[in-house]
């Protein structure tokens, strides 16, 4: 396993911050991501937690906007950010939609030509890049939590449900909890997954979850959701989820938050209790 290319590294709150490049087998083509590593790392190995971006973004858009360091430096936790997608796969259409294709691989693995050549972004994750950077970098491989922000909260919510042992905590903020049953979802999985709603499901964390006769996690998984975010009635539906933890007997932490939207701000202002809710988790 080739180590990847470090492009810069900035110092950070006693830790650094670093942007890199790689060869994906698994996708295909070149992938970018992103690692702070706390003060912490250069002493022992660290615990790290997975942050997955939500549509449009990139591997840089949690570390320039989340102000996540100066938290993960205390907490002496790594933060890992891959990027949303696949980039330059040369797919027709990929560019033409905000919520389909570059820069929303909705972190599955397509199923469906011609996206399933590339496409692969829950393999890219879970088989390729986190082994990687065990072996790479002065990470706790046996410590690895997850969490992520619309897409990516989805994202963070299925991998953790569907690769069971890989990650020990999970949360999100403002979540697809059911994309069987919104209109993003519908759009992504019928484009990569084909046409049967049983195979969706598959990737519906509120689905997955009603599948669960006992807690996967039972330290609890933590939401946090923005009750002026333009997108909730619509795309979601974190009620619904909630209803299915209660079903399985999963705890869970829904906080409903007056006044604030889908955006960066919401993130910023909750990530350090996210952050905390991990390093509870992890140490």
């Amino acid at each position: 396993m080739a180590a990847p290319e470090l492009l810069s590294e900035h110092a950070c709150f006693g830790g650094v911050q670093r942007f890199y490049q790689h060869a994906s087998n698994e996708i295909g083509l070149p992938m970018r991501f992103s690692v702070y590593l706390p003060p912490q790392a250069l002493h022992a190995k660290v615990a790290s937690v997975v942050y997955l971006a939500g549509l449009t973004c990139t591997e840089e858009t949690f570390m320039m906007k989340a102000g996540a360091q100066r938290v993960a430096a205390q907490l002496g936790l790594a933060l890992i950010t891959p990027d949303t997608s696949p980039r330059g796969a040369g797919v027709v259409g990929e560019t033409e939609s905000w919520d389909f294709g570059v820069g929303a691989g909705f972190y599955l693995d397509a199923t469906v030509a011609p996206w399933s050549k590339h496409y692969r972004m829950e393999s890219y994750i879970t088989a390729e890049l986190l082994p990687l950077l065990a072996q790479a970098l002065p990470l706790d491989g046996q410590r690895i939590g997850i969490f992520g922000h619309s897409m990516g909260g989805h994202g963070a919510l299925t991998l953790a449900l569907r690769h069971p042992g890989l990650f020990q905590s999970v949360s999100a903020l403002a979540p697809i909890c059911a994309p069987t049953q919104c209109p993003w979802g519908h759009k992504a999985l019928r484009g990569y997954l084909g046409a049967d709603p049983s195979v969706w499901a598959q990737h519906d964390a509120s689905a997955l979850m009603c599948q669960r006769s006992s807690a996967p996690f039972p330290g609890g998984i933590l939401i946090d959701q923005g009750l002026a975010d333009k997108f909730l009635a619509e795309q979601l539906h974190p009620e619904l989820f909630e209803a299915a933890c209660a079903q399985a007997g999963q705890p869970l932490t829904l906080r409903r938050h007056e006044g604030y939207d889908h955006g960066y701000y919401f993130v910023a202002s909750f990530v350090a209790d996210h952050l905390a809710h991990h390093a509870r988790a992890l140490s």
